[in-house]
């Protein structure tokens, strides 16, 4: 029998691309959106590439209880893999409360639902501002940044919580992601930010395009080699097949431990001018870029030690920082009709 995978918010970036690698790899997929942050551009997109017009779509909101148990009413689910959240830092700062509600409800909601095996979509953001560099999944975490970091603390704290109390009834796997970028080599998923993006390679990409007249890099005075920060940056593709082994690793009963945390990145640190001046490279395009101040909230060096997702989950980063630039620039392309 077909194990079922519920993703939770699997309409948006993330989601989209772990889909498509589900399926791939021999899984039913249910996809629930309250498409509150995309449109059903990426979901039409992974229709194309898996060849299926049939993967059940429900528009619902996770905070809705009632809501979440027809859900689990109308299909058997085996696993869970929770994306559906608010994800931006800045507005958390300004609307905390809304962050609060449905961060942790629909987080709640689903833990309530029963479904015996449960993978959170954490963040590197809990590590804050790291005393060592690589962070393991051991160092310490710091206290949050925002309250959008908060939530996804008080998350992996509730789901080790609810495991420990589940007498084996429960597991968990929480993933700590680094900084996911790129498209699927399609081109016909990736990051569809609304409004202004928050994250860098969107703003890059359209900035190159002309929707953006200038990038704005915040920081040139950090203690790194060009002054810009470093981070640890993910090809999107790399990051979604993270998750299959993982949930197969669930599924498989292989888990040594009732929740296991795991950190999915590539280990190697590159500066935010780097991945400017590589894009530009790879691309063959001039970039219109300025220094800005620094921005609130940013740490000067973060990277993963991903040693423990490459041995007990069998999983490795394997695309270049080039091919995911390409594939992004590729995803603005095909966004603009090109």
């Amino acid at each position: 029998m077909k194990k079922t995978v519920l993703v939770s918010g699997g309409a948006g970036f993330i989601g989209s691309h772990v889909t498509v690698e589900l399926i791939a790899a021999g899984y039913d997929v249910v996809v629930a959106d309250n498409m509150s942050n995309c449109d059903l551009t990426c979901f039409e997109g992974v229709k194309k590439i898996t060849g299926r017009e049939d993967i059940p779509f429900v528009k619902m909101d996770f905070c809705d209880m009632d809501a979440v148990r027809r859900l689990f009413s109308q299909y058997s689910i085996d696993a869970v893999i929770h994306f559906a959240a608010f994800k931006a830092v800045g507005e958390s700062v300004a609307e905390p409360l809304k962050y609060y509600k449905n961060n942790l409800i629909s987080f709640m909601n689903i833990l309530e639902s029963g479904c015996p095996n449960v993978l959170f979509s954490s963040s590197a953001t809990v590590y804050g501002e790291p005393e060592q560099v690589p962070v393991t999944e051991q160092s310490p975490r710091q206290p949050a940044t925002s309250p959008y970091g908060n939530t996804k603390q008080i998350c992996e704290d509730i789901l080790q919580d609810t495991v420990k109390a589940s007498g084996g009834a429960l597991r968990g796997i929480l993933l700590r992601y680094f900084n996911p970028i790129g498209a699927h080599p399609s081109a016909l998923i990736g990051e569809l930010p609304r409004g202004v993006p928050n994250n860098l390679v969107p703003f890059i990409t359209q900035t190159a395009i002309g929707k953006r007249e200038c990038l704005s890099i915040f920081g040139n005075d950090y203690p790194t080699a060009d002054g810009t920060c470093l981070r640890d940056y993910i090809d999107i593709v790399d990051l979604a097949k993270a998750h299959v082994y993982a949930v197969r690793r669930m599924l498989d009963g292989k888990m040594e431990q009732g929740c296991e945390v795991y950190n999915v990145g590539t280990g190697r640190p590159v500066s935010v001018l780097e991945l400017v001046n590589a894009f530009e490279k790879v691309n063959n395009l001039k970039l219109n870029y300025k220094f800005a101040p620094r921005r609130a909230g940013d740490v000067t060096a973060i990277w993963a030690d991903p040693t423990l997702a490459n041995e007990k989950l069998g999983w490795k980063a394997e695309r270049s920082v080039e091919d995911t630039l390409k594939s992004a620039w590729a995803w603005e392309l095909h966004l603009a009709g090109k």
